[in-house]
C-alpha cells in the first residue's frame, strides 16, 4: 500500500514533502485538501491533524506524521536511500540551517493565513500585503545567498533536503512577482533543480488538484 499525502498543490510545505518523496522514489497518493475553500478546518481533517495544516503523511500502517521538516526527517530515518542529508554531522547541520531559514524565517511570515490576516483582520490593502511579502523574502534570500555553496547542489552532486525547502520558496516568490535577479546563487540552484524529474513531478503545476 502506498503512503497518503494530505496536500494542497500550492502549499510550499506540502511541495517540500512531495520533492522528498519523489527524490527517494517512494510511492504515494495525493489526498487534496483545498486551503482556499477551508477544507483544512473541516472536522474530518482536524481529527487527523488538529492543527489543520498541510502536509500530513499517513503511512500504510495508519501512522500520521505532520510538519514538513518532521516528515522529511522521518523519511530520511526510515527510507535511507538515496540520502537527502550528508553523512557528516557538520554537513547535516549546515543543510538544516539552510532549511531553517526557509521554514522558520521566510515561510511563517508569508503563508496564506498570515497574508489573509493582514488583509481581512488588519485591513491592509494588496499593495501593503505584497510589500510585506517582498520584504521578508528579500531578507531571507539574502541570508540564503551567504550559505549556499559553490557546488552543483547544497550537499554535493545530487539534490536533497536543502533543495526541497529552497525550491518551493522560489516558486512562491516567482508567482508573486518577486525579482530573484539579485539572488544569483539561489536562482541558479533553483534552475538546476528544475532540470530534475523529481522536482517537475512535485511542482504545483503537476498536481491533480491544481485549479
Amino acid at each position: 500500500m502506498p503512503m497518503h499525502l494530505y496536500s494542497y498543490f500550492r502549499s510550499s510545505a506540502a511541495f517540500r514533502v512531495r520533492i522528498a518523496l519523489e527524490l527517494k522514489g517512494i510511492e504515494y497518493l495525493i489526498v487534496p485538501v483545498n486551503l482556499l475553500a477551508g477544507e483544512q478546518r473541516n472536522a474530518a481533517y482536524k481529527a487527523r491533524n488538529p492543527q489543520g495544516f498541510v502536509p500530513a503523511l499517513e503511512t500504510p500502517e495508519g501512522k500520521l506524521i505532520t510538519q514538513s521538516g518532521a516528515i522529511i526527517e522521518w523519511l530520511e530515518a526510515t527510507q535511507p536511500g538515496p540520502a537527502l542529508l550528508p553523512a557528516d554531522e557538520a554537513g547535516r547541520a549546515r543543510i538544516r540551517a539552510i532549511c531553517g531559514i526557509v521554514a522558520c524565517d521566510i515561510h511563517p511570515l508569508n503563508n496564506l493565513r498570515v497574508l489573509q490576516y493582514l488583509e481581512q483582520e488588519l485591513g491592509h490593502d494588496k499593495s501593503t500585503r505584497d510589500r510585506w511579502y517582498h520584504h521578508w523574502l528579500a531578507e531571507g534570500f539574502a541570508a540564503l545567498e551567504t550559505l549556499l555553496p559553490d557546488t552543483q547542489f547544497c550537499a554535493g552532486e545530487a539534490p536533497g533536503m536543502a533543495e526541497a525547502f529552497v525550491v518551493p520558496q522560489v516558486v512562491n516568490a516567482q508567482r508573486l512577482r518577486f525579482d530573484m535577479t539579485p539572488f544569483a546563487r539561489t536562482l541558479g540552484l533553483f534552475e538546476r533543480c528544475m532540470e530534475h524529474a523529481a522536482f517537475v513531478r512535485a511542482h504545483p503545476d503537476s498536481q491533480p488538484d491544481k485549479t
